[in-house]
This record gives C-alpha cells, sequence and structure tokens, in this order.
C-alpha cells in the first residue's frame, strides 16, 4: 500500500475524530480502537495491541491502576515539567501501520505510535485529529442500525411486492376520496 497522509513538513487538513473506543473484530479476532469522523459518518479502524487497547479502554472507563501505567507516566511527566499536549495527530498511513504526532503545548511535534498517542490523547483530554486523506482511505461507512433495519424492510417489500401494489384502488396513482383537493 502507498503512504497516505501528509509527508513530513507538509500542511495536510486534518478532521477532528472521537475515540469511540476498542473492539474485538469477530471475524479474526485483531482488536482495534475506533476514531469517529461524525461529519463524514466514516469510522478509521486502527489494529492495535492487547496492552494498548486495555491502556485506552480503562482510561475512557476511568479506572485507576494502583501504580501509573506507561501512558499515565508520561501525561504526569508532561504536568511536571509544565508542557500540555494540545492535540495528537494521525499523520499517515503506509502498509496498514498508522503513524502519529503528538503536538506539545511548545509547538513541538513527536513522532507516536497511534495507539499511544491516543492513548495519551484519553489521559490527557486532549483532542485527537486525523488527515482527511487517512479519513478517505481507510474510514469505513457507520450505519445507523435503525436505519439499517427500515432500510431491510423496504428491501423485503421491494422483493414481494408485484405492480398491482403500485396501481391498486388507494395507491399512489389513484388518490383516496380524503385526499382529493376540495
Amino acid at each position: 500500500m502507498d503512504r497516505v497522509g501528509a509527508e513530513e513538513g507538509a500542511d495536510a487538513p486534518m478532521v477532528p475524530v472521537d475515540v469511540v473506543g476498542v473492539r474485538q473484530q469477530q471475524q479474526d479476532q485483531e482488536i482495534v480502537v475506533l476514531l469517529l469522523d461524525a461529519a463524514a459518518e466514516l469510522a478509521v479502524p486502527i489494529v492495535i495491541g492487547a496492552r494498548e487497547a486495555s491502556a485506552i479502554a480503562m482510561a475512557q472507563a476511568g479506572v485507576a491502576t494502583p501504580r501509573p501505567m506507561t501512558h499515565d507516566l508520561l501525561r504526569d511527566l508532561l504536568e511536571a515539567v509544565g508542557v500540555g499536549l494540545d492535540r495528537v495527530e494521525i499523520v499517515a498511513l503506509d502498509g496498514g501501520v498508522f503513524f502519529a504526532e503528538l503536538v506539545l503545548s511548545t509547538g513541538v511535534r513527536l513522532d507516536s505510535r497511534a495507539s499511544d498517542a491516543i492513548a495519551l490523547a484519553v489521559r490527557t483530554g486532549s483532542p485527537v485529529l486525523c488527515s482527511a486523506e487517512i479519513v478517505a482511505a481507510a474510514g469505513v461507512e457507520v450505519v445507523d442500525n435503525t436505519q439499517q433495519r427500515e432500510m431491510e424492510r423496504f428491501r423485503d417489500f421491494l422483493d414481494h411486492a408485484t405492480a398491482e401494489d403500485f396501481t391498486a384502488p388507494g395507491g399512489p396513482h389513484e388518490p383516496d376520496v380524503d385526499d382529493t383537493p376540495p
């Protein structure tokens, strides 16, 4: 797969995404973190390891550990030196590997694995942005379950409908008496 996303130094359009959560895909047992671009109704699944999945899920659930995990330590270190995490940017996708950058309040940008960057963003409440190119290339359409059920009912209706259903009295081509204008 060719590299998708910003090359170093390029200003690619970035879109805000929500960290929906961690899921295990049933077909291949891979663990993914889902990033949602609500405006485009696309979700970007990023395959991550079990430890990173646990770190993200625990932070989202507000679970505190007796000793700091690595991502907690990074958060605490940034706070101790007076540097904030302005945002996380998912900047490239190359051969199925997502590349991220931590953008610090000092303006410094640090290369990061996407899973680590997301785990840190969840802990600090920092926004996560994703290259619009990556969302377009790797995003999957989000389907509302209610809409999906309605579409299934409509398809079922069309599968069993006959021409008479559309031309019978009271159908769309022949108005009911109550629908006739005065």
